[in-house]
């Protein structure tokens, strides 16, 4: 009787192993609408790179939030159960561990910071929780712009994503209305600028975008201009496949296009402002609210 019981329970652990291998990496999940968090490029090494976003952002998280407060491990397992363990075959010891890392993985939701599958190559996103993304980004790079102290090395771009919805035109106006009011709502006016990219993405249009969404900028304060020199926000749009990443950040041009590797080349003097540091499309003149639409196809600027 021993062997056919045998027999059976590998059957199945076999069936519950290859339904596994069909799950998506990233600990089953994937960035969707609805997630806030850090966008981050970088070189390549992906695995290195979530490392080195996991210890930057725990530092300053830490220096900002406080030290995040974990669960408690799981009790260790009593003297029986250990014997019972070492009396089960390999498949079945196999079955425990595999519920053992599904338990750690809920746990791990709940953290802090939590790597996802991004759904493109040299893209790590980092889901935040509890935090505000822009201002714990703005102070990373504000620290390394003072200190120019090279803190990775493969990570290249951080971006802060304050919001995400469905990748389709008629959500992200929807969603924009309200997601924009905070710095661009009447009373509050600003200059501004919106850059854009798009990956593994093709049936968005980069100009009906932006010109829809900066006519919802216009709609919410008609003082909002455009400046392509030092605008006060810039309007980031990150689209990767089906969904679309928005923030609206500060000093993007300071901070050299939050690109953490040239911020600690450059030195103070380069960062007034000065227009002759600057590439031709940034150097234009701010436009007139009533040549805004033409002038908004020069504002998107493709990413790296």
């Amino acid at each position: 009787m021993a062997a056919p019981e045998a027999a059976a329970r590998k059957r199945r652990l076999k069936g519950h192993f290859a339904a596994r291998a069909k799950r998506p990496r990233g600990g089953g999940r994937q960035l969707e609408a609805g997630m806030r968090g850090i966008l981050i490029t970088c070189n390549m090494n992906e695995r290195k790179c979530v490392g080195e976003a996991y210890s930057l952002l725990g530092e300053y998280g830490d220096l900002l939030y406080g030290p995040e407060q974990l669960s408690e491990p799981a009790e260790r397992l009593s003297g029986s159960e250990r014997e019972e363990d070492e009396e089960e075959d390999d498949a079945e010891a196999a079955l425990r561990k595999e519920v053992g890392q599904i338990r750690a993985c809920t746990e791990r939701q709940l953290r802090r910071f939590q790597s996802v599958e991004s759904g493109a190559n040299n893209v790590v996103f980092i889901r935040t929780r509890g935090i505000e993304p822009e201002n714990l980004v703005h102070h990373i790079l504000k620290d390394i712009h003072t200190t120019k102290k090279k803190k990775t090395r493969v990570i290249l771009r951080m971006l802060p994503i304050s919001g995400t919805c469905k990748a389709f035109l008629e959500d992200m106006k929807k969603y924009t209305e309200t997601f924009f009011e905070p710095w661009f709502k009447a009373p509050n006016r600003s200059t501004f600028q919106i850059v854009y990219k798009a990956r593994n993405n093709s049936h968005m249009n980069r100009e009906e975008v932006i010109k829809e969404l900066a006519g919802i900028v216009g709609s919410l304060n008609p003082e909002n201009k455009v400046d392509l020199n030092n605008p006060q926000h810039t309007v980031v749009v990150e689209i990767i496949k089906n969904v679309c990443c928005l923030s609206v950040v500060r000093d993007y041009v300071l901070f050299r296009k939050y690109n953490l590797q040239e911020v600690v080349k450059s030195n103070k003097e380069d960062m007034q402002q000065n227009p002759s540091n600057m590439s031709e499309e940034q150097n234009s003149t701010a436009v007139k609210p009533e040549t805004m639409e033409k002038n908004l196809k020069q504002v998107i600027q493709e990413q790296e």
